[in-house]
């Protein structure tokens, strides 16, 4: 008697792959990228910064306020008044407490602005606050 090959399919729930392992790999990947990423924050105008020779590169700034040729003041790409700028840098600094503050003065704008706004950062415990230059 011949012997005859026959094919048996026989599919089962062990024949497939688990991908449930690699989509967790996936998330955690995402998530520690998000978590590790930095954002660029904008104060919402275009200033025109001083040139210095002494200027200090400052990377990780969580409060950054512009001050315009206008001498308007800027903070998260919203125009405010220098009575709210307190309130306004209390707030943002709730989120990250041990953040710093950069002032970006343009360089037509009025000096006493400048420590006006200053003084206003300073008085809710942000001592380090740094005025944003450019390099010569």
């Amino acid at each position: 008697m011949a012997r005859r090959n026959t094919f048996q399919n026989n599919s089962s729930d062990d024949d497939d792959v688990n991908v449930t392992p690699l989509l967790d790999i996936v998330f955690i990947m995402l998530i520690f990228f998000i978590v590790t990423s930095t954002f660029i924050k904008e104060p919402g105008v275009d200033v025109l910064r001083p040139d210095a020779v002494t200027g200090k590169e400052r990377r990780f700034a969580s409060i950054i306020v512009a001050i315009s040729e206008d001498d308007e003041i800027w903070i998260n790409k919203e125009r405010v008044e220098l009575e709210e700028v307190r309130a306004i840098v209390l707030q943002l600094r709730s989120e990250n407490p041990k953040g710093t503050a950069v002032i970006q003065a343009d360089t037509k704008s009025k000096s006493r602005l400048l420590v006006e706004v200053v003084t206003q950062i300073r008085s809710t415990g942000i001592s380090d606050v740094a005025v944003s230059t450019e390099d010569v």
